[in-house]
């Protein structure tokens, strides 16, 4: 397995995995949109964004956002995205994308990485124990959401 950094050749099939990921989230599908909003990331560089491939084809990705933590004034990134095609899940592959995403924090001397998932996302609430994520239950998540929503 081969975890990169994704290129714009990537776009087509990272899109499709992106697609997905939104749907998993409940989301309608919306491929040309998910297309768009990852070349602008790309064009951008205004997230990591890394795949696993396997003999040419990409089965998963991580993206990430930069984040800073004031009070320990440095880098924090908030791995936002995290998806493994369903056919190949349970090869280790979602462990692969969180070890890069690790190994991009100690490059760039952050001081840590943070997550959100739901609740009710019981493959993520087992797989990010497994990774050495710990839950934090001394905090409160806030959302302020300026979308109308309908």
């Amino acid at each position: 397995m081969n975890y990169r950094k994704v290129t714009e050749k990537d776009l087509d099939q990272v899109s499709e995995l992106f697609n997905a990921y939104r749907v998993f989230y409940r989301k309608e599908p919306d491929l040309e949109n998910a297309k768009i909003f990852l070349r602008e990331r790309i064009k951008n560089n205004d997230s990591e964004l890394f795949v696993a491939e396997e003999e040419k084809e990409l089965l998963g990705f991580v993206q990430l956002y930069p984040l800073f933590s004031s009070t320990r004034m440095k880098k924090l990134w908030l791995l936002n995205d995290l998806f493994v095609n369903p056919k190949n899940r349970g090869k280790g592959i979602s462990i692969g994308l969180i070890e890069r995403a690790k190994q991009l924090v100690k490059e760039t001397n952050a001081c840590g990485l943070v997550l959100e998932t739901e609740k009710s996302n019981i493959i993520g609430n087992n797989l990010y124990p497994k990774t050495e994520f710990e839950l934090n239950e001394s905090s409160n998540f806030y959302e302020w959401n300026n979308e109308v929503l309908k």
